[in-house]
């Protein structure tokens, strides 16, 4: 009777945990918190209402809590040492919680991989890369590696380097390029943005376009001064070179 109660008593548990975590999910207190932090806190509730759940039915089932704690204890020594990745983790999710690097929906790269984040888990990171692929990160690694988040300070800087002949007017250079910035709505004009000779490389002048947009716009405004700018170049006749190479033959006859 006692090993029958303890599984109804397992059985219901979960079922109410279940159901607890779902009402916590919709209480409008709970929506208001910032997204990354909530997906940490549900899963943290739902695992530890299943241990309840657990030490409870235990209980019910005749086993004594000391002998049940004591070899929860012993299994967990086990446990710890066999599992220091999953714990790395954990702390790792608590720390990102706690220093808040970026939120849910800013734009970051970790290490090689960037994507929007989705959420911050007890254990694992979710990202969504540009592809719409999802990857799940350890969060043991986030706190060993840089962080970049392209979407906290709401602006970002382009910088586009287009490589024209020497044999080039700069001053028509700088008006051509100059122009097809102007003419891109989203391109902010405080700070101000700017033309400049950056190099003279072995084959061409290399000039740096530089300016500043929101963070929203950054891809849209990119392919639209790399094409546009190409297009005006050729209509000015603006020669951009391929690499080129002298090779000067002697004759040691």
């Amino acid at each position: 009777m006692k090993l029958f109660a303890g599984l109804l008593v397992l059985a219901v548990g979960l079922f109410a945990a279940h159901w607890i975590v779902k009402l916590m999910e919709r209480s409008r207190k709970f929506i208001r918190i910032e997204p990354t932090l909530r997906g940490f806190l549900e899963n943290l509730a739902r695992l530890l209402l299943y241990v309840t759940v657990v030490l409870t039915a235990a209980g019910v089932m005749g086993i004594p809590m000391t002998s049940f704690v004591t070899l929860l204890a012993s299994a967990g020594v086990a446990v710890s040492l066999a599992m220091q990745g999953a714990l790395g983790n954990f702390v790792g999710g608590v720390t990102m919680l706690l220093l808040k690097p970026f939120k849910a929906g800013d734009y970051v790269k970790i290490g090689d991989t960037e994507g929007t984040a989705k959420v911050v888990g007890v254990f694992y990171t979710e990202l969504v890369t540009p592809d719409n692929r999802h990857i799940s990160l350890p969060n043991s690694s986030l706190t060993s590696t840089a962080i970049v988040n392209y979407t906290r300070e709401g602006t970002r800087r382009l910088d586009m380097v287009f490589g024209v002949s020497y044999r080039a007017d700069m001053d028509e250079v700088f008006s051509v390029l100059m122009g097809v910035v102007r003419a891109r709505g989203e391109v902010l004009s405080d700070p101000a943005p700017a033309v400049h000779l950056t190099e003279c490389a072995d084959s061409c002048l290399k000039f740096t376009v530089r300016l500043w947009c929101k963070t929203a716009d950054y891809w849209d405004t990119y392919f639209y001064v790399m094409e546009e700018g190409k297009r005006a170049l050729d209509r000015a006749g603006i020669e951009i070179p391929y690499p080129q190479l002298d090779v000067h033959i002697r004759d040691r006859a």
